[in-house]
């Protein structure tokens, strides 16, 4: 399969380059600052083909000497690439490269001297999690009979999944549904296993999830980004990918997106299931983050799965890690009964099945617990969200990120400040941070982190105490690489 190669038309370079802001000195100078911003944020690919100098400067409404100069200030600094008669590409400075792609969790014996938010995970949810145990574990005997290998999970909680689909508006039946093993992140190793080859495309929000776009790269898929911003997914761009590049997958986070908290609308929802129906692609919804609404007013968008009304399009993963414990790792998929079977007789050399016990105490949670459980849980992501917004807002006025309506994590812009330098000056000061270059690929959106607000608001503040120390470090030309950091 020939590589694709993104490109960006004069019309929108423009629109993309008069959302930045008009800026300060020369006006080539400012030109080469507005593209080294969109590609250092994600807002033109990497390598992605740029229009010529002439068609610029007539879209621009420029001299053609003011882009030819920006262009020359741009590959000085090595954001632009160019061959004779073939055009221009963006680029990141040669030594810029992705994070290294091992993680690590912060050691127990440590989470009292490091606050972690590498990781956007919740502590359990408490009695709660303790008394589902033990309703599952006095539930137990019933099963201990037979092998115990439920390839595709247990069959009473496979029925109270489909059911909550079907209560969303989602007509389901139990063998539409796989209870995985490893949480989301099981499933969607199972699920890309089966319907990724090596160098297939994949389209992938932009910043996306960490851990998936490692997963993408490891499995040897060509990940093609597409943007992701405060107004949900960028339309126009998922319309040229899917025409263009013709995508084997697109994998999407539409609910309180991981890192951004973006929740997407039903109108993006029902195009982007109709565009990738029509050139045959397969839409990976990952509704980790779907029942953490957090503000009263935030009206449910209604499941992707709802506008694939032929049921072939559209995959969903769900998991109890987010909702209930990271601990708990148990994850599910919605999809055709069967791409079901298929992934029931591919775990078979993988893990067989999913252990009785967990999923016991998941349906435990979900038919006894669970609207308690979501209410605490909510509760302590609002405090915590609130807390650590006031304190970047006071402390690092400068820095900039809207508040989401839901999810786990900020995603902020540190002024300039290199996301991957203020992490290391981090881990040197007990704040473990996953930096902006963790969520792009090839390396984008360096002046970010994504900021879990999972830890509590006394912990927050502080969190964001030891931030004002990494960024003074950092302004002053100190911390070097990032380490290795798990991110959840």
């Amino acid at each position: 399969m020939a590589q694709w190669t993104s490109s960006v038309g004069a019309a929108r370079m423009a629109r993309l380059l008069a959302s930045g802001g008009p800026g300060r000195g020369p006006a080539y100078r400012r030109l080469a600052a507005g593209v080294r911003s969109l590609v250092t944020e994600g807002g033109v690919p990497v390598g992605a083909r740029l229009p010529a100098e002439r068609e610029l400067a007539r879209a621009l409404g420029v001299s053609r000497t003011t882009v030819a100069a920006a262009f020359e200030v741009l590959r000085e600094e090595g954001f632009l690439r160019s061959r004779r008669g073939a055009g221009s590409w963006t680029a990141l400075p040669s030594g810029h490269v992705e994070p290294a792609q091992g993680v690590h969790p912060v050691a127990v014996e440590h989470a009292g001297r490091v606050i972690d938010l590498g990781s956007a995970a919740l502590a359990a949810p408490e009695p709660w999690l303790s008394l589902a145990a033990r309703g599952a574990a006095e539930e137990l005997a019933a099963f201990t009979g037979s092998h115990g290998y439920y390839q595709a999970g247990l069959p009473a909680l496979r029925e109270e999944l489909a059911a909550r689909y079907t209560a969303r508006g989602v007509p389901t039946a139990p063998e539409q549904i796989l209870v995985s093993s490893g949480g989301a992140m099981g499933a969607l190793t199972l699920l890309m296993g089966l319907l990724v080859r090596p160098a297939d495309r994949v389209a992938v929000e932009a910043p996306g999830y960490a851990n998936v776009l490692a997963m993408l790269a490891r499995c040897g898929a060509r990940r093609v980004p597409v943007g992701i911003g405060a107004g949900g997914w960028d339309m126009e761009a998922w319309r040229r990918v899917l025409r263009e590049a013709a995508p084997r997958l697109a994998y999407v986070i539409p609910d309180f997106h991981n890192p951004t908290g973006v929740l997407v609308g039903d109108d993006q929802r029902r195009e982007l299931v109709e565009r990738a129906r029509a050139v045959g692609a397969v839409v990976l919804v990952d509704e980790t983050m779907v029942d953490l609404a957090l503000d009263p007013w935030i009206t449910p968008a209604r499941p992707v799965a709802a506008f694939d009304r032929a049921g072939s399009t559209v995959v969903t993963v769900g998991s109890a890690g987010k909702v209930f414990w990271g601990g708990l790792r148990i994850g599910w998929v919605r999809a055709a009964p069967a791409l079901v079977r298929r992934m029931a007789a591919a775990r078979v050399c993988v893990d067989l099945g999913t252990p009785v016990l967990e999923q016991l105490v998941v349906l435990r949670l979900l038919t006894d617990h669970l609207e308690p459980v979501l209410g605490a849980q909510r509760d302590r992501l609002r405090a915590g969200r609130d807390a650590l917004a006031v304190a970047l807002r006071r402390e690092l006025p400068e820095w900039e990120f809207t508040v989401p309506g839901g999810g786990m994590t900020l995603w902020v812009r540190t002024a300039g400040l290199s996301g991957s330098r203020l992490a290391a000056a981090g881990e040197r000061l007990g704040v473990r941070l996953a930096s902006g270059p963790r969520f792009g690929v090839d390396g984008a959106f360096e002046s970010f982190l994504r900021l879990p607000f999972t830890v509590g608001e006394a912990v927050a503040r502080e969190a964001v105490a030891r931030l004002v120390t990494a960024a003074s470090e950092v302004r002053e030309g100190g911390a070097a690489e990032e380490t290795e950091v798990f991110v959840a």
